[in-house]
């Protein structure tokens, strides 16, 4: 099977900013991809060629085997797309919004109805389809909205940063939603600036940066290229912060945070600094709330490879919300 998006050169500028630039990008059928990179790094901009609302200027951009320049309509009967806010009409019921797009999408009314009531089942939202709207949780509406993606039987859900303000309960019942729609056989590229949404749900990480792909592969490959292992230690007491990073200093490179009682200890060796960190801290009488050792976080891989993080803003940045979804 070709990938489900191969682009190659991609380059897209505003002006006199150039917000896609030469980004070389794929996603594999079946998974979900994230694409994870700071404001302005070039991630909209990706999702709004994909969803062929933009044109590139150089490069190549093919959408499950289809150009996206050269056939644009075709690529968008196969795409579904949910940007940063969900679009749904507050004074519609639930079931009538998915049956309005189905509409669109082109379905007759007997079979729009039958799609809006498969996906409302598909998301958990079967006994609130009756209700209006402007009654949903944030949550239900980011589910309803993906719903009103889904009701055209996408072959790829374009999600442009779908948890944004959300609160946790909220994303991780969208997480759930999104791996079941992945199960049922969609394909799903995902961008995020929350680290944790893409260790949790992405099958490949794609980090770029200033319009360009600096690494992928799966959260353990990347992981792995932020170096060494770390054992994190949380102190019972503020009075113990000196005392304990005296403790530890012989055993490598050591990072102190008193305000949050958090010693950070690099690990070349892995459970051998773990059983002398706190060997140490025994010896020096040091009260330990906690003591562990851990795998680098995405966010630590992701300041190693670009030097800021993900929400670091960026000068000029062109990168403007995703337009709802898009038909046929």
């Amino acid at each position: 099977m070709p990938p489900v998006i191969e682009a190659r050169g991609l380059t897209k500028r505003f002006g006199r900013t150039t917000a896609l630039d030469g980004l070389d990008l794929t996603a594999e059928a079946g998974r979900i991809t994230a694409v994870l990179g700071p404001n302005g790094a070039g991630k909209t901009t990706f999702v709004r060629a994909v969803a062929t609302l933009l044109r590139p200027d150089a490069g190549t951009l093919r959408i499950d085997g289809l150009d996206a320049v050269a056939h644009p309509a075709r690529v968008r009967r196969i795409i579904g797309l949910a940007g940063q806010y969900a679009a749904v009409e507050e004074a519609m019921t639930g079931r009538e919004n998915l049956v309005m797009v189905a509409r669109l999408f082109g379905h007759d009314r007997r079979t729009a109805r039958r799609s809006a009531d498969a996906v409302l089942e598909q998301l958990g939202l079967t006994d609130a389809g009756g209700r209006l709207v402007r009654t949903y949780s944030g949550g239900m509406r980011r589910r309803l909205d993906l719903g009103a993606s889904l009701v055209g039987a996408p072959r790829l859900l374009l999600l442009d940063e779908p948890t944004t303000g959300l609160d946790p309960r909220s994303r991780i019942e969208l997480w759930e939603a999104i791996r079941a729609l992945v199960a049922a056989g969609t394909d799903v590229l995902l961008t995020t600036q929350h680290l944790e949404e893409a260790d949790q749900l992405a099958h490949r990480i794609v980090i770029i940066d200033q319009g360009r792909a600096i690494a992928a592969g799966t959260a353990a490959e990347l992981k792995s290229r932020a170096g060494h292992d770390m054992v994190d230690i949380r102190l019972r007491s503020h009075a113990d912060v000196e005392v304990a990073a005296s403790a530890l200093a012989h055993l490598g490179e050591l990072e102190t945070d008193a305000p949050t009682r958090v010693l950070r200890l690099t690990a070349v060796n892995g459970s051998e600094e773990l059983m002398a960190a706190t060997q140490a801290l025994l010896n020096a009488r040091v009260g330990v709330e906690n003591i562990a050792l851990r795998r680098p976080t995405l966010d630590e891989v992701f300041l190693h490879l670009t030097g800021q993080p993900t929400a670091a803003p960026t000068a000029n940045s062109t990168e403007t919300s995703a337009a709802p979804r898009s038909t046929a």
